[in-house]
């Protein structure tokens, strides 16, 4: 995809607790980008390089599975002395509110969910009804994953960002996040995107089936299993959605932690053990954890290596659970079976493992398809959630399996907003 190195208009004003406004008196002015096509398509291509690539800062995409992995023993700290990184892995009262990477993890999302927001409340300046409907669909699914990943993090977050925001509980968080999904599914239907619009923004997201998958996500963590099992279902498991990467936009991953061999770095059998610990017949401990001449595995094996936004095996995985919370065994071990049985998929990622063969009760599929969720997407960010959704061990509890239940609020934000809720135990 195509590249903007000067495209946002971001000001301070854009952040959830910022007073002060900097203008740089060079730059184009938010009413000068966001009336008319070209600088809207331009904002958008912005939005997509601050959620995913380390260029202007440190992207959202780094930051949550970094989080998500050191409080949950995904990954490890190599070198003691990146302490804001140990400090998740620490977890518990260590995890400190001024952490860097949590300040620069609520900064950019908060960014990301502000300048969507200018984007969808300025779409009337484009006069063709396609091309508006495509930057529309783009703004609500930079937006909608925005609020939903940090509703990963913390218990309270604002849906809607400015001076003195309001917080929201993460049931609404999530809430408003579908919406944004379903509305914009409803809004580009079926009909293809303007290829005057893909060649400015790109064409490595197929839109319809990530706004499906990213609904699906999102339904799963709020207890909605219905409406979890109809968005997967729908969605086309032959169709890559990716963040797209190479020399001049690295992967993140790669070249700020694992290439160097001193920041971070993978675990042995995913960090499970016990009844978790993987089959060693699993094909998926090749994809994932062997690693390359230059330090990579899995999806972060070198500077070019492509991020999936969702993976086909998170689709069977969440029709699994949701009929699983059902009670509905069968259907759960069918598509459990999918995840077991599967070679490769549209990204090369396959168990090759024996069909399900354990208890047939709800406890013992449901620890199954945790396991597999460890497994197969291992290092996306998810495994915090997870953790929490699926009632295992926490910080104080015999064998703990994660570090925090949610994050402090950085100090930044309290400093700043009035709003901010107080910072949980744990």
């Amino acid at each position: 995809m195509k590249r903007y190195f000067i495209i946002l208009a971001l000001t301070a004003g854009s952040l959830a607790s910022c007073k002060k406004d900097y203008t740089n008196p060079n730059a184009p002015t938010d009413a000068q980008v966001f009336s008319n096509t070209d600088g809207l398509t331009k904002v958008v291509v912005g939005i997509k390089q601050r959620w995913a690539v380390n260029g202007v800062g440190v992207s959202s995409l780094y930051q949550a599975i970094s989080a998500a992995g050191l409080s949950t023993g995904e990954l490890t700290v190599l070198n003691a002395g990146n302490a804001d990184l140990a400090q998740l892995q620490n977890g518990g009262t260590n995890l400190a509110p001024n952490n860097g990477v949590l300040n620069s993890f609520w900064t950019t999302a908060n960014i990301v969910n502000a300048e969507a927001t200018k984007v969808i409340n300025s779409v009337g300046n484009i006069p063709d009804v396609s091309y508006r409907n495509a930057v529309q669909a783009y703004a609500h699914l930079y937006k909608a994953l925005a609020i939903g990943t940090m509703a990963q993090f913390w218990e309270r977050v604002p849906v809607n960002t400015g001076e003195n925001a309001t917080y929201n509980t993460r049931l609404e968080a999530l809430a408003a996040a579908t919406k944004l999904l379903d509305d914009a599914a409803a809004l580009i239907g079926t009909t293809p995107l303007p290829a005057a619009f893909l060649s400015q923004v790109g064409n490595e997201i197929d839109v319809r089936n990530t706004l499906l998958a990213l609904a699906a996500r999102f339904y799963l963590m709020a207890g909605n299993n219905d409406l979890a099992i109809a968005r997967a279902n729908a969605v086309n498991l032959t169709v890559r959605s990716i963040y797209f990467y190479n020399t001049l936009n690295p992967n993140p991953v790669f070249r700020s932690s694992l290439i160097t061999n001193n920041v971070y770095g993978i675990v042995n059998n995913f960090g499970l053990s016990g009844a978790l610990a993987p089959d060693p017949a699993d094909r998926r401990i090749a994809f994932h954890l062997t690693k390359n001449a230059s330090n990579g595995s899995g999806f972060f094996r070198d500077d070019a290596t492509a991020i999936p936004i969702y993976q086909p095996g998170e689709m069977l995985l969440i029709q699994a659970e949701a009929h699983a919370r059902r009670n509905d065994l069968p259907a759960a071990i069918n598509f459990l079976n999918q995840v077991l049985t599967k070679t490769t998929d549209a990204f090369g990622v396959g168990a090759g493992l024996p069909a399900y063969s354990g208890a047939q009760t709800q406890v013992a599929v449901l620890q199954e398809v945790y396991k597999n969720r460890c497994i197969e997407l291992y290092m996306s960010g998810l495994k915090l959630e997870d953790s929490r959704r699926f009632g295992r061990p926490g910080p104080g509890q015999t064998g703990a399996e994660r570090t925090r239940n949610f994050y402090p609020y950085p100090q930044q934000e309290r400093d700043g907003n009035p709003n901010t809720p107080a910072d949980p135990a744990n």
